[in-house]
């Protein structure tokens, strides 16, 4: 799947959850925003989303686009989904403000059925352990050999 792709998904789960004036945006020159909405209550959303290896992690910086997004296209609402974790700094600095972290648990979770709406309650929370990801990491490089 690439990028564009992953962000067509995210906008569809958006569609599919009720969003509406849903719109992928994202490429260059998209003032970190990736899709841009209306949440089922109204409110308005912008979302970034990185489709990176399993291995890799978003930095705070990343997160912090993301704020700044948030005021650029005044947004009511900012969400980050990734195919990926956060870091710790990442995951407080969204916790701290108010941004919703989808990490690829969530994201999973997401896309097979549960509502965006219900993932804003747990937002990047059960991340899993450095041991979990290093279990991920030998099993993925061996089925990739």
């Amino acid at each position: 799947m690439t990028g564009t792709e992953f962000e067509e998904l995210v906008a569809d789960l958006c569609r599919r959850d009720g969003c509406s004036e849903v719109q992928r945006v994202g490429g260059a020159g998209d003032n970190g925003a990736d899709v841009l909405g209306h949440l089922p209550d109204g409110r308005t959303m912008v979302i970034q989303c990185k489709r990176y290896a399993p291995t890799a992690s978003i930095p705070s910086r990343e997160v912090r686009d993301l704020l700044g997004a948030r005021q650029h296209f005044k947004a009511d609402i900012a969400i980050f989904v990734t195919t990926t974790r956060f870091t710790r700094p990442a995951e407080t600095f969204a916790q701290e403000n108010g941004i919703i972290a989808i990490h690829r648990d969530h994201f999973g979770v997401w896309n097979n059925g549960a509502s965006l709406e219900s993932l804003a309650h747990v937002s990047g929370a059960g991340q899993g352990d450095t041991r979990h990801r290093a279990r991920w990491k030998k099993t993925y490089q061996a089925d990739s050999r």
